[in-house]
């Protein structure tokens, strides 16, 4: 394996890299090459049985071993409370992500200034070879560079949710301070193929449907950013989700939403296959809040489905 130049020390950043990781061999190389100018990096991993600690190790990252328990807390939460991080600022990288030397420089100098205690970072998310940069995918912002202190990833009430795995999905930190905006993008390209994006946003569809059925339901959301129509760009789209979960037809709807009324058509080839595969990431959802609507709340219970058909009166033939 053919290493970047690790920068020297002279040329590091006083900021401690997080990396939640399992069984990601092929997305690691370029994501930590992309984090070498971290004072630290820690990679957070779940058992992986592919070459990922060895890569990270390669790399110079600390590996740390996670033992989910099947609840609460998940992945980076548990880190941010244990890990043992000397920098105050932390930077959260999934494993399919990558920070631009751009965005290095201006996250060297973001962190010296006193008036911020986080900073949203913007996503270019990549598919088939080919930025979507239409269809509501960009901007896409996300709390990542923050004092980790100060921040924790909010809780939206899915930890009983089996088959969702062991990291948060499309949960936001909660942060106690200012948080501002950096003008570079991180970029969002996984190596992985059609068949590990479906594998994963399986497990997200049960985590989709846990978060629909506790909106449905006014579950409460205390301890969360909150939704408001007039707040930040994730509080909107927290707001209009609430709506959201109500109305009919809704993976028809996100496939005119992304492809004709937020001009996907105009990423081609690759913005059509996304529209079809969010419309089809939308009914699986669909399907798993029906089931947990059914269930009472939890999928794939079995011996609730069992006892029903147990109580339930057997027709006699007529005599």
């Amino acid at each position: 394996m053919t290493h970047a130049k690790t920068p020297s020390n002279s040329s590091k950043i006083p900021v401690s890299v997080l990396i939640p990781a399992r069984n990601e061999e092929a997305n690691l190389p370029a994501c930590l090459q992309s984090v070498a100018r971290a004072d630290e990096v820690f990679v957070v991993d779940s058992q992986s049985s592919d070459r990922s600690v060895e890569i990270a190790e390669s790399y110079g990252a600390q590996v740390v071993q996670f033992q989910f328990n099947g609840r609460y807390p998940k992945k980076k939460n548990w880190s941010l409370e244990n890990l043992p991080f000397r920098n105050p600022w932390v930077l959260i990288v999934d494993c399919d992500e990558r920070i631009t030397p751009e965005l290095w420089e201006e996250i060297a100098e973001a962190i010296q200034n006193p008036a911020f205690q986080g900073y949203y970072l913007n996503r270019k998310v990549f598919f088939l070879g080919k930025w979507i940069r239409y269809g509501g995918k960009y901007p896409d912002w996300n709390l990542r560079l923050f004092q980790h202190a100060q921040g924790r990833y909010e809780n939206l009430g899915t930890e009983g949710m089996r088959n969702t795995g062991d990291n948060e999905v499309h949960e936001h930190v909660v942060l106690q301070g200012e948080v501002g905006y950096l003008k570079n993008d991180m970029l969002h390209i996984d190596f992985r193929d059609i068949y590990h994006w479906l594998e994963r946003h399986n497990r997200y569809s049960n985590w989709e449907a846990q978060v629909y059925y506790n909106l449905r339901n006014g579950k409460d959301h205390a301890g969360t950013i909150g939704a408001n129509l007039f707040g930040g760009a994730v509080q909107r789209k927290r707001f209009l989700k609430k709506i959201w979960v109500r109305l009919p037809f809704r993976p028809l709807l996100r496939f005119i939403l992304f492809y004709i009324l937020r001009l996907g058509f105009l990423d081609g080839q690759a913005g059509y296959t996304y529209a079809r595969l969010l419309s089809q990431y939308e009914y699986q959802i669909g399907v798993k809040l029906f089931e947990l609507e059914q269930l009472g709340g939890v999928l794939n219970q079995t011996d609730t489905l069992t006892d029903r058909m147990t109580l339930s009166p057997v027709p006699q033939p007529e005599a």
